[in-house]
């Protein structure tokens, strides 16, 4: 029996940071987070370049801060930071782990984190070391998923690997609704016209502009992202797939 070979050459793995709460829907879970870590090191182990956007809604959502009375420029500035607590997180796992890792933020925190440069964060894919984004984008009023979508493109990622807590797009919330339908492939623009909660609009429009397709699946069942990377079908595929 043959070996299945992996799929893509570089991927993105956009996380929410709801993953790393796992049931306790608060902070940091270490269950959650040494599971996420292996499945990680089990996709890197293939020999494929793994780059990692995460989210900080485990720790603080900036649109929710409106609701507190914090403006929402400070708030999505205060999820900016929550993001940079997991991604620290994650990295601490990944090196206990044996995989080299790399936090980088587009703005500065020296001590913790280096600057998002494009170049560097090429050859650090290029040496073998996973490369953790944080951050954002760097600027207020834009979600994670935004950031995933603009990092992948400039690192020139095979494919967007966003992994949820629901196995895949439906037509409708597949919880509230028994009947929903899950679609197996769907185009970028149906995405949009219908609506449908995969990524927000402004992300969708950037991958449909460059050609980056979307892989969305669930976390939960073990081994899902390393099925997606050797080409099992996962979930479920927004736009049109680039092999390597």
């Amino acid at each position: 029996m043959e070996k299945a070979e992996p799929q893509y050459k570089r991927v993105l793995l956009k996380l929410s940071g709801e993953v790393l709460a796992g049931d306790e829907g608060y902070g940091i879970d270490s269950g959650a987070l040494v599971k996420i870590s292996r499945e990680i090191k089990d996709v890197w182990e293939l020999g494929v370049e793994v780059a990692v956007v995460i989210g900080g809604g485990n720790i603080f959502r900036g649109i929710s801060g409106t609701e507190t009375g914090i403006d929402r420029a400070t708030g999505d500035y205060m999820g900016m930071l929550a993001t940079l607590i997991n991604a620290l997180a994650l990295q601490s796992a990944l090196e206990k782990l044996e995989v080299p890792t790399r936090v980088m933020t587009p703005f500065e925190v020296r001590q913790l984190a280096e600057p998002y440069i494009r170049r560097k964060a090429v050859r650090h894919l290029e040496k073998g070391r996973v490369v953790i984004f944080a951050g954002g984008t760097g600027n207020p009023f834009f979600t994670t998923d935004t950031a995933a979508a603009l990092r992948a493109a400039e690192i020139d990622a095979d494919v967007i690997l966003k992994a949820t807590k629901v196995d895949g797009v439906y037509d409708k919330d597949p919880v509230k609704f028994p009947d929903a339908v899950k679609f197996e492939k769907i185009d970028y623009i149906e995405v949009l016209e219908k609506g449908l909660k995969v990524m927000d609009s402004t992300s969708i429009s950037l991958c449909m502009d460059n050609g980056i397709p979307i892989i969305v699946f669930s976390v939960l069942e073990s081994g899902n992202i390393k099925k997606v990377v050797l080409g099992e079908k996962v979930g479920t595929l927004v736009g049109e797939v680039k092999r390597c």
